[in-house]
């Protein structure tokens, strides 16, 4: 059996660095970003987002989550070009109402109020992509997680990509190869994915993503622990098998929910993770290296914040070289400029 695992390893290992390889060509030429792109244009733009900013996680810390997650499904998508913020017209298919965002993505008005202090201030000259890359770094800022410099200079894209988010976007129930290839397709390292993953120390989750990992393997990966049972009972409460309950939430991170810190990591460790994708990052028989990474961040958060900080930096330099060059900056950024 223990020949059988290895060999699986070692399989596991190479197709990792084969993607890695294959990925890393995608994403060889990237725009140039600066820290100071509007600093003639707009010099108060991050003054703005992040009143802007406080003021919605002030109103409801929930709502940090809800810009995190935005900015990373824009990313995963096309890169960070503001393609998730467009709705449908007659002419354009959003991504807001594919499979994979319907229902689990909201803090689009939070943008919108961003976008017209900015409008008002600076016209025409910031973009929304640029927009929700800061504002997800100032909601993470806000619930006590790390700071980093954001790079500043991307362009709205004219179009979205609805497809994309069903291939691109890491899905609840996903095994660990496949959590991986999504990640390292983005030009994202398996560290990176670690770390990233961490952002859900905050944010909830609906049951229609947990209910397959409650009513399956949450017991074999806490090892029948009492208390993680009470927690799996209180789960079952809010989550039914059949799909009347689909858009009952609980919290990723049950133990400190509103706060960014690395309590994620010590749940993974307890077999808790709410959601398969984060589990496997522990409990799979090929979670060689992310056990480790998972292990080193439950016990060290100053190494969890400094790498998801340089991680977040990769995430946001995610971009498309034809949607820097074509682009635009959005008047509004649920429509393409007429």
């Amino acid at each position: 059996m223990a020949s059988f695992l290895n060999s699986k390893r070692i399989v596991f290992q190479c197709m990792i660095l084969v993607l890695s390889i294959t990925c890393s060509c995608l994403h060889a030429s990237e725009p140039p970003l600066t820290l100071d792109y509007y600093k003639s244009t707009c010099p108060t733009v991050l003054d703005i987002v992040k009143k802007e900013m406080e003021c919605a996680v002030l109103s409801d810390p929930r709502n940090a989550a809800l810009i995190l997650r935005l900015h990373f499904h824009d990313c995963f998508v096309q890169g960070c070009d503001g393609s998730v913020l467009l709705d449908d017209t007659i002419t354009l298919q959003g991504e807001k109402k594919a499979p994979e965002n319907l229902h689990a993505l909201k803090g689009f008005r939070i943008i919108d109020r961003i976008k017209n202090r900015l409008e008002s201030e600076c016209p025409e000259t910031v973009s929304c992509a640029d927009i929700l890359t800061i504002a997800a770094r100032d909601a993470v800022l806000l619930v006590g997680g790390p700071y980093w410099d954001v790079p500043l200079g991307r362009k709205d894209s004219k179009t979205a990509g609805y497809e994309l988010t069903e291939a691109n976007i890491p899905k609840a129930n996903d095994g660990l190869l496949s959590i991986i290839s999504k990640f390292i397709y983005q030009g994202l390292s398996v560290t990176d994915m670690v770390a990233l993953s961490g952002s859900h120390t905050i944010g909830m989750a609906r049951c229609v993503n947990f209910r397959e990992r409650i009513y399956g393997d949450f017991t074999a990966t806490t090892g029948m622990n009492p208390l993680s049972q009470k927690r799996l009972s209180s789960l079952s409460s809010v989550c039914s098998p059949d799909s009347k309950s689909d858009q009952n939430v609980s919290a990723l991170d049950y133990v400190t929910p509103n706060l960014f810190d690395n309590s994620y990591y010590h749940i993974l460790l307890k077999g808790e993770g709410l959601i398969n994708s984060d589990q496997e990052l522990y409990s799979s028989v090929l979670a060689v290296e992310t056990k480790r990474l998972v292990q080193k961040y439950a016990e060290n958060a100053i190494a969890f914040f400094e790498q998801f900080s340089e991680s977040m930096v990769k995430l946001g330099n995610i971009t498309n070289p034809e949607t820097h060059a074509n682009g635009e900056v959005r008047k509004n950024c649920r429509f393409v400029n007429t």
